[in-house]
């Protein structure tokens, strides 16, 4: 999401405000990401809320959909998750690219909107993500109540990465089989890891059934009978140049200690590699420093940072209904 220009609101846009996502809501909202997405040079919004827009909005979710009077297509889109157990909400926000310059107050009315949602149903901590952020990004952010949180670093390295002895013996996970191993394994590598930490055997299932999915590239490696550590990659080749990704890297806590997660990603980066792929990327919290000082040592150098903002909203009194269309604050 981007902000920032001069200009006004020309009319009232309206808001819609949906709990589920039909068709062409889907449809709509999805032409407005591809757009920015373009623009942007990365995705608009997150894979987790991605693919709870792709599946119609689960429990939690709420759609935030801004029309303009005279355009037959979204000028811009805020999403939320609520997620019950951490009482948590996560919000992203997208404005049209042909919009931002000359009608600026579409993003700070998105956020004003997500966020009465959030005191109406009780309040809770919430958390945004923007991408490359700028100081206009850290101004919207302070405008709606929001603190700076986390960086998040994505690092980059060129391919084919030297070859490191003696190999790392690993095997493709099997869906069904290993399925249950590798949800105990993650929740306890990524205890501290709130989002990671917390996968289900929902959320497991919705990236095994995704196109970019290769059990091939999701790599096992066991010791004393079991897993012992991970390494899963992802290609987009729809990205220039195509790039290959540690997706995720982990060490049981119990073989922890013993170079284990830098040979686990290695063993990756070859496979990358062997596919052909010219660019590796993966993300690291920038506060992580044993984890960053470890990629450098690896080659990576930094290519851009994600930001977070977060802030403790408190519940609205008393407690209102959402409604489904009204004009924007």
């Amino acid at each position: 999401m981007a902000c920032g220009g001069d200009g006004t609101l020309a009319g009232v846009p309206r808001l819609e405000i949906k709990r589920q996502m039909g068709r062409g809501d889907i449809a709509a909202v999805s032409e407005l990401l591809e757009v920015a997405g373009e623009v942007d040079g990365h995705p608009a919004l997150g894979e987790h809320q991605w693919l709870d827009l792709v599946a119609g909005g689960r429990e939690g979710f709420a759609g935030l959909v801004a029309w303009e009077p005279g355009h037959s297509h979204p000028v811009g889109y805020a999403q939320l998750t609520h997620e019950t157990r951490r009482r948590s909400w996560a919000l992203e926000l997208v404005v049209d690219p042909h919009h931002r310059d000359r009608h600026p107050d579409i993003a700070p009315r998105l956020g004003a909107a997500a966020l009465a949602i959030v005191r109406a149903e009780g309040g809770g901590h919430v958390q945004l993500w923007i991408p490359r952020p700028t100081p206009a990004h850290d101004a919207l952010a302070a405008d709606l109540g929001l603190a700076r949180d986390r960086d998040l670093l994505q690092l980059r390295r060129p391919l084919p990465y030297p070859a490191e002895e003696p190999p790392l013996a690993v095997r493709p996970f099997v869906p069904g089989r290993d399925d249950g191993a590798w949800l105990a394994m993650n929740a306890r590598a990524f205890a501290a890891h709130g989002e990671q930490g917390a996968w289900t055997a929902e959320t497991l299932a919705d990236r095994l059934t995704q196109p970019w999915f290769d059990a091939d590239g999701f790599l096992l490696h066991e010791r004393q009978g079991r897993l012992a550590g991970f390494c899963w990659t992802k290609v987009h080749p729809d990205r220039h140049p195509p790039l290959g990704e540690l997706y995720v890297v982990a060490v049981d806590p119990d073989f922890q200690g013993h170079g284990l997660g830098r040979a686990l990603a290695a063993t990756g980066l070859a496979h990358l590699g062997d596919r052909g792929l010219p660019v590796a990327m993966l993300y690291v919290d920038a506060a992580n420093g044993p984890a960053v000082g470890l990629y450098r040592s690896m080659g990576f150098a930094v290519d851009h940072l994600d930001r977070s903002y977060t802030a403790e909203v408190v519940p609205s009194q008393p407690r209102a209904p959402t409604p489904t269309t009204e004009p924007m604050p």
